[in-house]
């Protein structure tokens, strides 16, 4: 099986992942959220139907708010070609999917979407009963994986050299995110902080509003490329959040390949690989204090996430349950090999 997603009129070029997850900085887009469902098979990101090479069996249909009645036409062509078609929100933080919800019509698209195809992926499980409700005919819950079990994406640093607290969050103006409430309670950590400033001018001023003493907060401006992002997060200690968007965790999954604790946030990858660390925000703060302060229990917290990640989360993993998803499709359009893992 070599999945295709298929993202119809997406900004993300078109890309074939052979390699699987390649080489961190040899790739347009790194192999994460669902371009990371392309590349744990071995498959490719596609922008249009014409691009789909013809023996790529199972495509991955991407649900774009802004592109609901070309989805629709795009799925009735995918079907009309015999494929087996699996379709996903493309944004699918639960604010995200009130937004695509949110316009007149979009409900009804939304539901010949989730009806018409074979099945409905669901990148966390917060989206499986709205799938269901829908009128999808089955509906599995598979997180998006990462590449934990490929030694070229292994970020990690020793522990003695890791320093302060990185604040996964960089929104200000979503209110699920609650970025600063998260800086807020990281002041209390008596440790160095982190953040990303991505709003420019708005965000300085409200980084400047925060009390932090002087040294006590670090602010990263702006962009920087995927894999140096990482060596920034694996150079601290935890990565802390507020975060109640129920989004699949690319926040989380960038900290298991830094081989750090993410604690805080609600994500899918967070109650899998981080089940003790999140919850609700008196507990996430006090088991963020507790990795800080106590080795024993932040480097079980390290050892317990590199486990449930490599049953979970893992490229292997993750491959074989989509594998199982399309075994009892119909035959294939034409045999297409699948390289070795």
């Amino acid at each position: 099986m070599r999945l295709a997603v298929l993202n119809p009129r997406g900004r993300d070029p078109e890309q074939d992942f052979p390699d699987f997850a390649g080489a961190p900085g040899s790739r347009l887009h790194p192999p994460v959220n669902y371009h990371a469902y392309a590349a744990c098979t071995g498959g490719g990101f596609h922008r249009s139907v014409s691009s789909l090479p013809p023996g790529r069996r199972e495509v991955l249909l991407l649900i774009r708010r802004r592109e609901m009645a070309l989805c629709v036409k795009t799925l009735a062509e995918l079907r009309r070609q015999g494929r087996f078609v699996a379709v996903a929100a493309k944004e699918c933080g639960l604010h995200q999917v009130a937004e695509l919800l949110g316009k007149p019509g979009n409900p009804a698209l939304f539901g010949q979407l989730c009806s018409g195809a074979d099945l409905c992926l669901a990148a966390t499980p917060d989206l499986v009963p709205i799938y269901r409700a829908a009128g999808a005919k089955r509906v599995e819950f598979i997180p998006t994986p990462y590449p934990v079990d490929d030694a070229r994406w292994d970020f990690s640093i020793p522990a003695a050299e890791r320093r302060g607290v990185f604040i996964g969050t960089r929104e200000f103006g979503v209110p699920s995110r609650n970025h600063l409430a998260a800086l807020l309670c990281a002041r209390g950590f008596q440790e160095p902080v982190t953040v990303v400033n991505s709003e420019r001018a708005t965000g300085r001023r409200l980084l400047a509003g925060l009390g932090f003493k002087e040294g006590g907060l670090r602010v990263v401006e702006g962009y920087r490329p995927y894999p140096d992002y990482l060596r920034l997060m694996a150079a601290h200690r935890l990565v802390f959040q507020l975060d109640r968007s129920a989004v699949p965790g690319q926040v989380a999954g960038d900290a298991l390949l830094c081989g750090i604790p993410c604690a805080g946030g609600d994500s899918a990858v967070e109650r899998l690989a981080f089940p003790s660390l999140s919850g609700d925000f008196t507990r996430c703060v006090e088991a963020a204090r507790e990795l800080l302060s106590d080795p024993g229990r932040y480097e079980k917290a390290v050892e317990e996430s590199r486990a449930a990640a490599s049953a979970r989360l893992s490229f292997r993993s993750v491959r074989k349950q989509l594998e199982a998803l399309s075994a009892d499709r119909p035959p294939a359009l034409e045999s297409e090999g699948h390289p070795a893992a």
